[in-house]
């Protein structure tokens, strides 16, 4: 099976500066001042096409997240260099970012979440209702426009997150364990909306777990990390399906479950 072959870390050719693309050289990532520094994350190096979904797995405190950061333009690398689409990320610009919590303003409405994403993308307030209703009806919330935020679920909420991301139409998506305080069904269900949404869009995607499952059923790579300071530790393609295919039929076949292993593995392996 060509899915559990293990690659080297750095990728390079095609598709690597087109928009979308996310290049890390030499990428190492410190806080703290003089004596007290601590390294979070590197050396890493990663190229990720256009088009690409990546994931990022590991344990607890691997810097899965300040990864995700530093692609976002939220912090720069203390060594080496992060291009997106060729250039130095800025916070706002790079990408479209879910975090584990929803971090909407829970004193407007669904709708009114969405059109302050849309206004800020400079979609002309004539144009924002199509706009709008097209990424409700993306993520499956048609009919909840008018409720407010705290009137939703948690699942709700985390759909109305992913659709302010997708508002502005930038060619990367970045989701850090937003999946991670729901229940197993509602989670389940989310990792589907959102496999669905990345194939219809395009987009490049960068997804952080520390689920196995999670990774393989969403990703068309994965790159496991060490404890800190996180390094790459396994860089693997999935050849798994990603078109119309049948949830559970997916989740329930023998390549499934060998990637699911073989990453889970390397986690503990990793995490040790």
């Amino acid at each position: 099976m060509s899915s559990s072959k293990t690659t080297k870390v750095t990728e390079t050719g095609e598709g690597t500066t087109g928009a979308g693309s996310v290049r890390l050289d030499h990428v190492t990532h410190q806080y703290g001042r003089r004596s007290e520094t601590f390294t979070a994350v590197g050396p890493v190096d990663l190229s990720v096409p256009a088009g690409e979904f990546l994931v990022i797995v590991g344990a607890s405190g691997c810097g899965k997240s300040t990864l995700l950061r530093l692609i976002a333009g939220f912090e720069h690398p203390t060594h080496g260099s992060v291009r997106v689409s060729g250039i130095q990320p800025r916070p706002g610009e790079a990408a479209g970012v879910v975090f584990q919590t929803p971090r909407l303003f829970p004193w407007r409405t669904v709708q009114g979440n969405i059109d302050l994403a849309l206004r800020y993308a400079g979609v002309e307030r004539a144009q924002r209702p199509r706009h709008r209703a097209e990424l409700l009806a993306r993520v499956g919330l048609e009919g909840v426009g008018q409720r407010r935020i705290w009137e939703v679920s948690g699942g709700q909420q985390q759909r109305v997150a992913i659709a302010r991301a997708l508002a502005a139409e930038n060619p990367l998506f970045l989701l850090d364990e937003p999946f991670a305080a729901l229940d197993a069904l509602t989670r389940e269900r989310l990792q589907e909306d959102v496999r669905e949404v990345t194939a219809q869009t395009g987009r490049t995607t960068v997804f952080v777990t520390h689920s196995a499952d999670e990774a393989v059923f969403l990703g068309s790579r994965i790159v496991v990390l060490t404890k800190s300071p996180g390094t790459i530790a396994l860089d693997l393609p999935i050849d798994l399906p990603r078109g119309d295919i049948d949830a559970g039929q997916l989740r329930n076949s023998t390549e499934f479950a060998e990637l699911r292993a073989q990453v889970a593995h390397a986690v503990k392996t990793t995490a040790a």
